[in-house]
């Protein structure tokens, strides 16, 4: 939930500051673990640098005026709700990012309770309870067991600090095609774009009850903060400006924990090496799954791994490749809430202009709309506006449609049917690209950064 906060640190180091800001920082807020001790068997090391990622539901120094506000009442469990396995290449151009599923159904290893100190044998339990019963060492073991990717560094973070980070950086900026309303959290979001201060960003990372997707939703709205978050610290001048940066690092690093090799010089080499970061350099993907409703007794409701397809996500990082395919810079899009592709319109010439018709319907099927490909004729009155005719039950559609053809009026017709009807006016000037919120991702699921901040 709070990884965004952490990686950033990887992202901010990028301007390449200064050695004495970065040891510094180092020696001023960074608790220390030992997620490694007398580990044995581990996998073997492969190519570039593997983080893992969790985010703690700690609360303690948050205030009661924000716990009100923002919805954290409550007592806070001894787990980790957000786990993320975070590869960075060995060219330092590429940052993969993998959510693993807080309620993966997974078999804990060996270990010493460190609350009680009872001795387990080998056991079945949701990957978030390894934190519970072995703190950062058994949540190390597990996920390595579980990915035979040999973990580097390990970064754990809670979220009181979360909110200052945010509002440090001067908020972050999403967009959404629809709106976003969940009670538990009190998330509140109209359609269109926002810049989240601090307590909104939690509100947004931490809703589940958003829509049916649950906590998956929730990881895909995570992942497209941070991609959001990176934009804003690599295009906000906070890289370039040492007095900005230090204050976003100071207050990010008072609530990490990390192992003890994950030091100032490694953050500066870091840093250095990813200097031209952008959000086109992140990849985002979850754990491909082949059950999301596996009830298990005495556990609860468990996700479980698609073996074939997860085995092979993580030879692919080890292998130090991209997960996402290679594909050309596309133009900026607008954001709509239903895919082109879903939406079947049809073209009437409204104006006495030859061929506008068949302009028209060209350019609503090239931004992916589902044309008849047959545009017609309109009346012999020539039409000054650009209007679709649309029946109330496709009004979603409607919308989305309208988004590509900027300034035209929407009429509503009842009993049209699914297909939008589009007479092209005096005024046609174009069509504005458009895509569906719920971006394509590639052979794993995934999405590069640029793919899901605003357009």
């Amino acid at each position: 939930m709070r990884v965004a906060t952490s990686l950033s640190v990887l992202v901010l180091a990028a301007g390449g500051i200064g050695h004495a800001v970065v040891t510094s920082l180092d020696t001023t807020g960074i608790s220390r673990v030992d997620p490694f001790r007398d580990m044995k068997n581990r996998p073997d090391p492969g190519h570039g640098m593997n983080l893992l990622v969790v985010g703690t539901d700690g609360r303690d120094k948050i205030t009661r005026e924000e716990k009100r506000k923002y919805r954290l009442g409550g007592a806070p469990c001894r787990c980790t709700d957000t786990i993320m396995l975070v590869h960075i290449s060995a060219d330092r151009e590429r940052a993969s990012v993998v959510s693993l599923p807080r309620d993966t159904y997974t078999q804990i290893p060996e270990h010493t309770d460190a609350t009680t100190g009872k001795h387990h044998q080998p056991h079945p339990l949701k990957l978030n309870a390894a934190y519970s019963e072995g703190g950062p060492n058994l949540t190390v073991r597990t996920v390595e067991n579980m990915t035979k990717v040999k973990i580097d560094h390990y970064l754990e973070v809670d979220f009181t600090s979360f909110m200052k980070t945010v509002d440090t950086l001067g908020g972050v900026e999403i967009c959404n095609a629809r709106p976003l309303k969940d009670s538990h959290t009190g998330l509140d979001l109209g359609v269109g774009t926002h810049r989240l201060t601090g307590g909104q960003a939690l509100q947004y990372v931490r809703s589940r009850y958003v829509d049916g997707a649950a906590d998956l939703g929730r990881m895909q709205r995570q992942q497209r903060f941070l991609a959001a978050l990176i934009h804003q610290a690599s295009s906000s001048g906070v890289l370039l400006n040492p007095v900005k940066f230090r204050d976003v690092a100071s207050t990010m690093l008072n609530s990490v924990r990390a192992d003890r090799g994950f030091g100032s010089d490694e953050m500066l080499a870091l840093g250095k090496a990813m200097r031209g970061f952008t959000p086109a350099s992140s990849e985002f993907t979850s754990v491909p799954l082949a059950d999301t409703r596996n009830p298990v007794k005495g556990i609860g409701s468990t996700v479980k791994w698609d073996d074939a397809k997860s085995k092979k996500l993580f030879q692919t990082l080890r292998e130090d490749k991209p997960l996402a395919p290679r594909r050309p810079k596309t133009r900026k899009v607008t954001l709509v809430d239903v895919p082109p592709q879903q939406i079947r319109v049809q073209i009437f010439n409204g104006t006495h202009t030859d061929g506008l018709g068949k302009q028209v319907d060209a350019a609503l099927r090239s931004t992916g709309f589902n044309t008849t490909r047959t545009p017609l004729n309109g009346s012999s009155r020539e039409v000054r506006r650009t209007y679709v005719t649309y029946d109330p039950r496709w009004d979603r559609s409607a919308r989305s449609l309208a988004a590509a053809l900027p300034g035209c009026e929407l009429r509503a017709a009842r009993r049209q049917g699914p297909t939008m009807k589009v007479t092209a006016g005096r005024d046609y000037k174009g069509v504005t690209p458009v895509r569906a919120e719920e971006v394509p991702r590639g052979g794993f699921g995934t999405v590069t950064g640029d793919q899901v901040v605003c357009p």
